[in-house]
């Protein structure tokens, strides 16, 4: 039997599936680690192979033209028949002692991780999971020099080369101890933030990544450490303040530790991702554990 040329490839339809799931195609790109100019030339090429136009483009997004509309339920099937085959086959490759290596930013490493390697070691007993904690530049690294499976990172900054799914989403914070004279207050502005000496994490690391590019120190850093638990030492200790995760500081805030500083009109939220080597398939022990941490039950 000889495949129809009506019929595009897979990693085109998944791409179709996505754009149609999440309604334009910048959010596909980013769900694949691909620019919006690559998924739109995918989708090109894949109503070509097709024969039919499979999407309208408006000023909102994209819409399913009726056409599309039994395309997509087709690809679905497609997808589905093609997920079942690669599940088969590598249960077949899969080595009894397969190994797993996840390199991870210190706040994924120390309150999301461990969860997921429990589930990991429950549903994968064979799989030997391996931990290295680093920062999120070091994470990247580790990932694109095949040294780490799989990463987590807590940065804005994401190196080209690595496929992206978002896990998370956190906040930074300001924390200072109970009797520094900002707690009277409540409150500072951004100015007055970015010209105050803090106790940070090192270069490199997502926190300090997020800050500088939101708040644009003018100050150099009172101390750096590479350790939350040190920096929260040290902030009680200089009586200084810092910025840090809301969930390495939540427990802190609730036992009355450290206390919360907000900044005049300005936020800082952000996303942990999982980041992986786009060059390598996204298969096996790497694709399990990243349904583990895109879990909603995680």
């Amino acid at each position: 039997m000889t495949l129809s040329p009506r019929v595009p490839d897979l990693a085109a339809l998944d791409v179709m599936v996505s754009v149609a799931r999440l309604g334009s195609m910048s959010a596909a790109g980013r769900e694949h680690g691909l620019s919006q100019q690559a998924v739109s030339a995918r989708i090109r090429a894949a109503e070509r192979d097709i024969g039919l136009r499979v999407f309208d483009r408006t000023s909102h997004g994209v819409m399913l033209t009726p056409e599309g509309v039994a395309v997509l339920e087709w690809a679905g099937n497609v997808l589905g028949a093609a997920e079942k085959f690669a599940t088969g086959v590598q249960s077949l490759l899969r080595e009894e002692n397969a190994s797993l290596t996840v390199a991870a930013s210190m706040t994924v490493a120390e309150h999301l991780l461990p969860g997921w390697i429990v589930l990991m070691r429950a549903r994968f007993p064979d799989v030997r999971t391996q931990m290295r904690l680093m920062n999120s530049a070091e994470v990247a690294h580790q990932v694109l020099a095949g040294r780490a499976d799989i990463g987590f990172v807590e940065g804005p900054e994401i190196p080209d080369g690595l496929g992206i799914r978002i896990v998370a989403t956190d906040e930074l914070v300001v924390v200072v101890p109970p009797q520094h004279p900002w707690v009277s207050r409540g409150s500072v502005t951004v100015d007055e933030l970015a010209a105050t000496a803090l106790v940070q994490r090192e270069l490199g690391s997502g926190s300090r990544t997020t800050y500088e590019s939101t708040v644009h120190p003018t100050v150099p850093p009172l101390l750096e450490l590479n350790s939350v638990t040190a920096i929260k030492s040290a902030v009680v200790t200089a009586n200084a303040p810092t910025v840090l995760s809301s969930l390495a500081v939540a427990a802190d805030l609730r036992d009355g530790r450290l206390t919360r500083i907000d900044i005049d009109a300005v936020t800082m939220p952000r996303e942990l991702c999982a980041v992986w080597d786009l060059r390598e398939p996204l298969r096996g022990p790497r694709r399990d554990f990243l349904d583990i941490a895109t879990s909603p039950r995680t």
